[in-house]
């Protein structure tokens, strides 16, 4: 192969030089500090549709740009560019002689004279439309995806308010709250309770957790609710209640259950609770005079998992100024650190509560719960029970 002679190579570098300039894949463009455009590569030109003789010393570089961009030009742009002498990555409309628009990325820099003072401005034009194009799919892929979670979440919603009641009546003598506390706004957990009526002055009511979350623990959820209150109204004796549930529960497709089923029955000067447990957590009963212990029944088994579990009572009764406070493991199990929340701690929080009522400590456990924050990472479940302190209106059955 015979090179060129060194004269031959220099025009050649020479004229490469402008065609680089010319033919970049890059818009090139200079402009004299009053903006008058002073050169221009052709592939700007092919962009925007432009003949070079119409914008050579005839326009200025912001009347290329959209009326948006060119007042963000004129107000930010170009006294940033003044100040700091270079200026990129910023992202403008340009408009095509057509009158379509051209999204860019532009670089600038102020060439300076051998006294330092400002002479041109250099600027680099990048083609951003397969950019703008890419952002605008991500933009309309991201609004999808917060459609289909807003949908979910709506359906989350839905379903789990159709797994407790609405409201819970008055009993009369007792005050009675409950707080739902869920750990994710798109499943739907399995936790679930419930108070009712029963024969006579006697009221039932339950708390539980279903394992899982999602549809088919929603449908078990279900199934236990509607179980308990029919095996209730059947034969309210609490461990016959459990026993009926777990047939249902083996039968079905099987899935692990804690629960605790109890009857309220007022009396002159408070009401008697009577209880049972099927491996569910310990009640807290907080005292008149604040102080707090756990309703302890160890024994009882997990419903749905044995055909023949075994249950236990106990029987709890509340005076005046007294409360009891159900709830699930959600709060329990919550992370603390390295450790885990504890029932002992619940009990310890709960302590000084006096004279408790219903909704005072469905409001400390609630704030309880916001402490925990993240740490919360199951559904909770929360329902109390309170006597009247003496002198308190009692709301009419």
């Amino acid at each position: 192969m015979k090179w060129p002679d060194g004269a031959a190579f220099a025009a050649l570098l020479e004229d490469s030089a402008e065609d680089l300039y010319d033919n970049a894949p890059c818009g090139y463009v200079s402009y004299l500090l009053d903006g008058t455009i002073a050169k221009i590569n052709a592939t700007l030109l092919s962009w925007l549709g432009h003949d070079r003789d119409d914008l050579v010393g005839r326009r200025r570089f912001s009347d290329l740009l959209t009326v948006g961009g060119r007042m963000y030009y004129e107000t930010h742009f170009a006294p940033l560019l003044q100040m700091q002498g270079e200026l990129g990555g910023v992202a403008l409309e340009m408009k095509a002689a057509n009158g379509t628009r051209l999204p860019v990325l532009l670089t600038s820099t102020v060439k300076r004279g051998p006294g330092g003072e400002a002479q041109l401005i250099r600027t680099t034009v990048f083609d951003a439309r397969d950019r703008r194009a890419y952002e605008e799919e991500l933009l309309r892929a991201r609004q999808q995806a917060e459609r289909e979670r807003d949908r979910a979440q709506q359906l989350a919603r839905t379903l789990q308010q159709t797994l407790l009641p609405p409201a819970l009546p008055d009993v009369r003598g007792v005050e009675v709250e409950a707080y739902y506390h869920p750990a994710s706004l798109d499943q739907v957990g399995g936790d679930f309770y419930d108070l009712f009526p029963l024969a006579g002055d006697t009221w039932g009511f339950f708390l539980g957790d279903v394992s899982g979350k999602g549809v088919d623990a929603a449908v078990v959820t279900s199934l236990t609710r509607y179980t308990l209150r029919a095996a209730a109204i059947n034969d309210p004796e609490p461990v016959s209640v459990l026993k009926h549930l777990n047939t249902v529960l083996t039968r079905a497709k099987p899935r692990l259950c804690t629960v605790i089923y109890g009857t309220i029955r007022p009396t002159a000067d408070g009401a008697t609770i009577t209880l049972a447990t099927g491996g569910h957590t310990p009640p807290v009963l907080i005292g008149a005079d604040g102080v707090a212990e756990l309703v302890r029944m160890p024994g009882g088994q997990l419903v749905g998992v044995l055909p023949d579990a075994r249950f236990v009572t106990a029987e709890v009764l509340l005076g005046p100024g007294d409360a009891l406070l159900f709830y699930t493991d959600g709060l329990t199990e919550a992370r603390v650190g390295d450790g885990r929340y504890s029932e002992e701690a619940l009990r310890d929080h709960l302590g000084g509560l006096a004279p408790a009522t219903a909704e005072s400590v469905i409001a400390a456990v609630t704030l309880l719960l916001t402490d925990l924050g993240d740490g919360v990472e199951d559904d909770t479940a929360l329902l109390a029970l309170s006597v009247q302190p003496p002198g308190a209106t009692s709301p009419v059955s």
